[in-house]
């Protein structure tokens, strides 16, 4: 990695922290959203005169709408040391009451005129600008890199999704871990269309990007047309989910020679993370483009893991180090230490049938659930592992392969990890619902579908789907309703009462 640079003129008396690429990034463009956009000097006289009207004792929420206002926001919150809470805006009123409880940030971040739902009435509403100040004042120095810098609120099992506290040090050593697997410098151009509510689309796709001092150009909203445009004006590299990918080889097979083929054979890097990608979608975008994606693997407590690596050649092309397989998430990250275990906590052997849960340790890592102590010790092994629960093997090169879920309950979903718990409690207060199960089942677009499977309170008269889709996505939020809903007599359970979710249809989730 290279060294830091000294203290930046553009943050007077901060010392770069988490952005050291800003120190010489001047009139070089930072951000792009449309037709909007700031450049470096630009962004640091916005988001520090936010900085200065921060209280650095209080928590502040940001209404995470896919726009300059909201990178804007979230800089000058980890400018001023103030831990930030970003808001999913499509956020039902259950998760968002209970978000909003859980965190309980004092002020709440949006851009003017955007119309906040009811629940955020109690809070200070500071309207983020982003025309130039005409004064600006000094910032308060670097906070301590063990501080909180974002609480991200992710789904688990059962429940109400738990705030996972992210330090500093956290956000730094896995961008860093990030250059060096993948040669990030500031002459890179991100392209993406993600979401900026939670990790990849947040701290990969914007703060990943500042930190180095290049430029981000965020769509909007995902099309091929705009991915190809983009490249074709010079981004280098393009952030999605499976879903997009899955969209984008659809789109080559339609027309192999196309402007988008021509964009994405020029790109750099090519990453897809939150999901796995589907082998054959490997291979379409492979065998049309001649680049092959590169999966990297992540959770929200953990921020990135694993990836494979980039090297660059002696004419400055990058190219894969050891080609980057469909089927593998990379070797683990600079920092990261990553273990197999079987369910005794035992070392797992190495060999092609060796499965074992992932389990890390490292500096990349969250230090605890919100208000949930007993959630966070059972998060960590008594030597202070985390249980990821997610479970794979080793490839002979040191490869990580993963292979599914310790537990049937979690959904990835659109890039999107879901627990059933929730989907259950929102559709059991539905009047029509008298008991449910929710279950994943394999989507080619998706990745998996949201099944529910509904013993009807009046079974002559069972609430339809569409009725129960609707229902959930105004309780939690669209991404979370069911796409099918099936009806049963009774749910198969076990001598204890509890549902066996494998007897339903092989719908296993996760």
């Amino acid at each position: 990695m290279s060294s830091l640079p000294s203290p930046s003129p553009l943050f007077p008396g901060l010392f770069p922290g988490l952005f050291p690429g800003t120190a010489t990034g001047g009139d070089r463009s930072a951000l792009r959203f449309g037709e909007r956009s700031l450049t470096y000097a630009e962004l640091a006289a916005v988001a520090g005169a936010l900085a200065v009207r921060l209280d650095r004792e209080h928590r502040v929420a940001v209404w995470a709408t896919p726009t300059l206002e909201t990178a804007v926001g979230v800089v000058a919150a980890l400018l001023a040391g103030v831990p930030a809470v970003p808001l999913n805006p499509k956020s039902g009123e259950r998760e968002l009451g209970h978000i909003l409880a859980d965190s309980a940030p004092r002020a709440v971040l949006a851009a003017p005129g955007e119309v906040l739902p009811q629940a955020l009435g109690a809070l200070e509403r500071l309207e983020v600008t982003v025309a130039a100040p005409g004064t600006s004042a000094p910032l308060p120095a670097e906070p301590d890199p063990a501080s909180p810098a974002l609480i991200v609120y992710t789904s688990g099992t059962t429940g109400p999704p738990k705030g996972a506290v992210l330090p500093r040090r956290a956000i730094a050593a896995t961008l860093d871990a990030l250059e060096d697997a993948w040669q990030w410098t500031a002459d890179d151009v991100l392209v993406h269309a993600l979401p900026l509510f939670h990790v990849h689309g947040l701290i990969l796709g914007i703060l990943g990007p500042l930190r180095r001092g290049g430029e981000v150009r965020h769509l909007g909203r995902f099309t091929t047309q705009g991915v190809a445009r983009e490249l074709r004006d010079g981004a280098t590299m393009l952030f999605g989910v499976p879903t997009m990918y899955h969209r984008i080889a659809e789109t080559l097979d339609v027309d192999a020679d196309s402007e988008l083929a021509k964009a994405l054979s020029g790109a750099r890097l090519l990453v897809s993370g939150s999901a796995a990608l589907p082998v054959h979608d490997h291979e379409r975008i492979a065998a049309a483009t001649g680049r092959r994606v590169i999966e990297r693997y992540g959770m929200t407590e953990t921020l990135m893991l694993c990836s494979s690596r980039v090297g660059v050649r002696a004419n400055g092309e990058g190219d894969a180090a050891g080609e980057a397989r469909a089927g593998t998430v990379g070797v683990p990250l600079r920092g990261v230490e990553l273990r197999l275990v079987d369910e005794a906590g035992d070392a797992v052997a190495a060999g092609p049938e060796a499965i074992g849960e992932i389990q890390v340790r490292g500096p990349n890592l969250f230090t605890e659930y919100l208000n949930r102590p007993d959630a966070t010790a059972d998060a960590f092994t008594a030597d202070g592992w985390f249980r990821t629960g997610d479970m794979a093997l080793r490839d002979p090169d040191g490869s990580v392969r993963i292979v599914g879920r310790k537990a049937t309950d979690l959904i990835k979903s659109g890039g999107y990890k879901i627990g059933a718990g929730e989907i259950e409690n929102a559709l059991l207060d539905h009047p029509g619902v008298r008991e449910v199960a929710v279950t994943g089942e394999p989507d080619p677009d998706l990745g998996e579908r949201i099944i529910a499977w509904i013993v009807p309170a009046d079974p002559e008269r069972p609430p339809g789907e569409e009725e129960l889709a609707a229902h959930v996505a105004a309780q939690l939020a669209p991404h979370k309703r069911p796409r099918v809903v099936r009806q049963l007599d009774a749910l198969p359970r076990n001598d204890m009462g509890k549902v066996m979710k494998r007897a339903l249809g092989g719908g296993l989730g996760g």
